[in-house]
């Protein structure tokens, strides 16, 4: 008997919850735009890739004094970049010949051989600008004067622009890192010359160029080939040896880090 009671109660309560007169004093419900959900994109740096990497320039780039063999500070940068977040390996094809000048690598950038690797290319680095200053000195050794350095400095921001545009034609997305000038005559004369201010103004156009560029980033070493020191200097005391190719290699990761290796890279790598 109390079971059937508390079922008619039961009953009792749904039926009168059904009754329209006990909504009426609710306000009415509002129609909830639809809400498609997007769909979420794995972020760039968590998707492991291959890269390819190419040297250019001169032989700082190809690695000349490196006694040890590990393709100075190309050889070591490229192997640094196999632990960077979003890098599954590192193909490297190192491009540089001792003793190139500006010229001679506008010359070589027109090569279809070397084009169809630049279009490929996900970093490039080089050097540059060394033997166009040293082809001066060989020429006016006796009579050195700053404005022949001056001169040909103009004459070098032009070959570089042109150089940029050339890569730049060929690959708009690749990272380009560039290394700078140092003073190999530091190591016989330990107070400032003025060979050094030189070496500033090159240097000071080359960051320029790459600032300008937008997907690029400039590598200072003047510092690190003051004077002979540390002995990161090779026998023919103008290249650096295995010691200073690593302090250079050191160098190239830290500034690489501190241009924003993820934004460089628009979001696919970092370290």
């Amino acid at each position: 008997m109390r079971k059937l009671l508390i079922m008619i109660v039961f009953s009792s309560l749904l039926l009168s919850g059904c009754h329209p007169g006990i909504f009426k004093n609710l306000p009415p419900v509002k129609e909830r735009p639809y809400t498609a959900f997007e769909k979420w994109v794995i972020p760039g740096v968590f998707i492991q890739k291959s890269i390819y990497v190419i040297g250019l320039g001169d032989s700082l780039t190809e690695g000349i004094g490196d006694e040890l063999k590990m393709g100075g500070y190309f050889g070591r940068v490229t192997t640094a970049m196999a632990e960077w977040q979003g890098v599954k390996d590192v193909e490297a094809n190192n491009l540089a010949k001792r003793g190139r000048r500006s010229d001679q690598l506008i010359t070589q950038l027109e090569g279809r051989d070397v084009q169809e690797q630049l279009k490929k290319a996900d970093i490039i680095l080089f050097t540059i600008g060394g033997n166009d200053v040293m082809k001066i000195v060989k020429r006016d050794l006796f009579e050195l004067k700053i404005n022949a350095f001056n001169e040909e400095l103009s004459r070098f921001e032009k070959r570089l622009d042109e150089i940029f545009g050339i890569i730049r034609g060929l690959n708009g997305n690749a990272i380009i890192i560039v290394g700078g000038l140092y003073n190999p005559f530091s190591i016989v004369a330990d107070e400032a010359t003025e060979f050094d201010e030189i070496l500033e103004d090159w240097n000071d156009a080359i960051e320029v160029r790459t600032v300008l560029d937008g997907k690029s980033c400039f590598i200072p070493v003047s510092d690190l080939f003051y004077s002979n020191e540390n002995m990161v200097y090779h026998t023919d005391f103008f290249h650096p040896n295995a010691k200073g190719y690593v302090q250079m290699a050191n160098r190239y990761i830290e500034s690489i880090d501190k241009c924003n290796l993820f934004k460089l890279s628009d979001g696919n790598f970092d370290m």
